[in-house]
């Protein structure tokens, strides 16, 4: 017959009786982005930084 141990701190005892490491901690979920309002800077204006549509088209296909 094999005993099963299915409470963690005899579990916990046992396994450093005979050598073995605990397992790690938890670990905690990671923190959000910050919050718009916390920002120094207002966020610049991405339409006026955005690029002119070039007079031609340009082809980007492999051609074999």
């Amino acid at each position: 017959m094999i005993p099963i141990v299915t409470d963690a701190a005899p579990a916990e005892r046992i396994l450093s009786l005979i050598g073995e490491l605990p397992p790690p901690p938890r670990i905690a979920f990671a923190d959000g982005p910050p919050a718009r309002d916390d920002l120094l800077e207002p966020l610049p204006d991405w339409d006026a930084l955005a690029q002119p549509t070039p007079e031609f088209e340009f082809d980007q296909r492999i051609s074999r």
